[in-house]
């Protein structure tokens, strides 16, 4: 766990527990014989760095699910801070979280001026647990300290000797560390014996505002604050204490726990060790169509360094495309995103045609047109007459099936679906849809593309809606059929937004555009299940002109384009709809719709686990947090649903099966783990991915 040797009187240790130096119990007992050991040979320093990429990225956040073990992180601390021996931090690529605090410890830190240097904690749902909320105030003063740890942000090595967290920077920290003058370090005060400095209120307030729009409802940035307001009223050891005792109930909590299991769902989001094919080289990418969603891949793909051939169909839409881009990089230039030499660049990486034959050299084809097989299929066949006869196709389709439009390729294995989120520059969430004859190469393409964009890949298999979507569509019938029954729109967002959510259903309806909806609730109008209760109170929306923001009408209505306000009339219009359908409606309460709206989502994507469209329940996770909004500090719907029960699920839903079983069937999987007493996250399907006649039928 740890490399140490000498040279005189100057002890080098180093860091080793690749791949990324985590702090774990058996680092944490060679630390403190570390410091034993410096002592024992009478050394003047010890140069503590991390081998390999970075100095240390943090405790082994796997060992927060059992209870902690000694020697603790703190005490080790306070015994590198305390010694004899100074201690100089020799920073390297990252040094975060429980990395970061044994820098804190040390006398003296010098850092290359690209690393990484920050307390990602609160993202974990906890605190710094050994000393960070109280050693950093002292050594860069609270403000400084508030703009990293309750944000859980990092800096760079520059920058952070511009506020003094380190003391010097060089290109070879340790090179630096053996020059420094031995007067300096006698004569350098340990950071925990400094003064916090003054603390104005209004800097608390500021940070506490900033921490509730940032990460609603997370209580860890909120803690953290109030631990480093105590950090100016007590001294280090009193101050550490109770930042141990926060962090340790912290951990204990469900948000913690929630919280934690995304950040392992998104490490684990990358491509399968079964996928031994090599990516394609992507050096330039054809995408068609310029509307809002192809500009916005366009630009993700520029961003990336990518060479980007956008094809339109005329010499208007051209420009009309050229523009979008041009906005977005003007945009991202003025808000600091961007240099003017990168926004120059990445224009000029940029061509903008109606000519298919200037996609000659594309090795990755992404059509972004509109959701029409016809149109597809068109596209599709005037890509294959140009690009290489290995690129890779894409389809960013939202619900068409990839089997069909493969069909219709002189090479199905090509094809892949990427579906992308708008803003597509912004979204971090990339399904990645397999179909029945997709290629590994195609796959592994996909996944390659999703690490350039710093995206997270999702796989999917084909059905209607893919992953999200389809829960979406589920959650959207289910707040309609509450909708009808007796609610109003702005009485189910406000109890989905009261469950963490940024918006409601409706008001993202009004955001998005009713007619998207509208449109492909008409694509499924003859597949559809005669026997499902249809409610067709958004489709008079639509006949009536009422598109959301767009119009500045929908649920809502949007008066000089400002923020939304009730509009009685939609609740004239809901009553009058009841009427016609013979509902007798009847007040619900939040509380209830909540309950069933979740339900809805949940079996939804229960059935999604068990047909084997979705590989694992973290994948199920990472797209409704990712792509659809579901509050993080709950830790996606599938972990969500495990903080339920299984069998607490599969009796609410048997209940609502007696009102309607076709609606609220519950799924198979259930069942299997009611019996298996398995969790929903730990199952594993080993079926099959679903075939498309099977998904077409699951969603009538």
């Amino acid at each position: 766990m740890l490399l140490r040797s000498k040279k005189g009187r100057y002890g080098y240790v180093q860091l080793h527990n690749p791949p990324v130096n985590a702090i774990g119990r058996e680092m944490r007992a060679a630390l403190l014989d570390a410091v034993e050991w410096a002592e024992s040979e009478n050394l003047e320093r010890v140069i503590l760095s991390g081998e390999g990429h970075g100095f240390a990225a943090g405790a082994d956040a796997s060992e927060f699910d059992y209870a902690p073990e000694p020697p603790h992180l703190p005490d080790v601390l306070t015994r590198i801070e305390k010694s004899a021996v100074h201690w100089i931090a020799a920073i390297h690529g990252v040094a975060l979280g429980g990395g970061a605090e044994i820098a804190l410890a040390c006398r003296y830190r010098v850092a290359r001026p690209d690393a990484q240097i920050g307390f990602p904690e609160v993202i974990l749902g906890v605190v710094p647990g050994a000393g960070g909320t109280q050693r950093l105030p002292r050594l860069v003063g609270v403000k400084a300290a508030l703009s990293l740890i309750p944000t859980g942000k990092s800096m760079r090595g520059s920058d952070a000797l511009n506020i003094r967290l380190v003391d010097a920077l060089s290109e070879d920290p340790v090179s630096y560390a053996e020059m420094i003058n031995s007067e300096w370090l006698d004569m350098a005060v340990p950071s925990g014996e400094l003064n916090t400095g003054e603390a104005r209120e209004e800097d608390f307030e500021e940070a506490r505002k900033f921490a509730s729009r940032k990460m609603p409802g997370q209580s860890a940035p909120a803690v953290a604050i109030d631990l480093l307001a105590l950090a100016s009223t007590t001294d280090l050891e009193e101050g550490m204490l109770e930042e141990r005792r926060t962090f340790l109930h912290l951990r204990e909590g469900t948000e913690a726990k929630a919280l934690r299991h995304l950040f392992f769902a998104e490490r684990g989001a990358k491509k399968p060790k079964t996928i031994t094919a090599k990516p394609m080289d992507v050096a330039t990418v054809a995408v068609v169509g310029g509307g809002t969603m192809g500009a916005g891949i366009a630009y993700a793909m520029l961003n990336a360094g990518l060479h980007v051939v956008l094809l339109e169909t005329d010499p208007d839409a051209v420009e009309r495309a050229s523009s979008s881009i041009g906005n977005l990089l003007a945009s991202s230039q003025k808000r600091g995103l961007i240099s003017d030499q990168e926004r120059q660049g990445m224009w000029s990486r940029l061509s903008a045609t109606t000519d298919y034959a200037a996609a000659s050299k594309a090795e990755l084809a992404i059509e972004a047109v509109f959701e029409s097989m016809d149109v597809k299929r068109e596209v599709f066949k005037k890509l294959e007459a140009v690009v290489p006869r290995d690129a890779v196709l894409a389809t960013n389709t939202s619900y068409l099936d990839v089997n069909e439009i493969a069909a219709g390729l002189d090479d199905p294995t090509r094809l892949i679906g990427l579906h992308f989120f708008a803003p597509a520059y912004i979204m971090k969430l990339l399904e990645i849809v397999r179909g029945d004859r997709t290629s590994d190469t195609a796959l592994a393409t996909g996944y390659a593309l999703a690490k350039s964009l710093r995206k997270i890949p999702v796989v999917s298999g084909v059905c209607d809606g893919f992953i999200g979507n389809r829960i979406l569509a589920r959650y959207r019938e289910a707040a309609d059929t509450i909708l009808m029954d007796g609610s109003n729109p702005w009485e189910i967002d406000e109890a989905m937004e009261d469950f963490g959510y940024a918006m409601g259903p409706y008001a993202a309806q009004d955001l998005s555009g009713l007619d998207i909806a509208h449109a492909n609730r008409r694509r499924q109008d003859l597949t559809r299940n005669p026997l499902r209760r249809y409610i067709p109170i958004a489709d008079r929306m639509v006949n009536e002109g009422r598109l959301g923001r767009k119009t500045s009408v929908g649920w809502y209505r949007y008066p000089g384009g400002n923020g939304k306000v009730i509009d009685p009339l939609v609740e004239d219009l809901v009553r009058e709809e009841a009427r016609f359908a013979g509902v007798a409606r009847c007040e619900i309460a939040g509380e209830e719709v909540q309950r069933r709206l979740l339900l809805a989502m949940i079996n939804e994507a229960a059935n999604i686990l068990w047909e084997g469209i979705a590989e694992k329940a973290s994948d199920i996770d990472l797209v409704t947090v990712h792509g659809y909004g579901f509050p993080r500090n709950r830790g996606g719907l599938m972990h969500y649903a495990d903080t339920l029960g299984v069998r607490k699920i599969l009796e609410e839903l048997s209940t609502l099966a007696a009102e309607d079983k076709i609606a609220w069937e519950p799924s198979p999987l259930f069942s299997e783990l009611a019996t298996t007493n398995t969790s929903i996250v730990d199952w594993r399907s080993e079926m099959p991915a679903a075939n498309s006649t099977l998904m077409r039928s699951r969603r009538g």
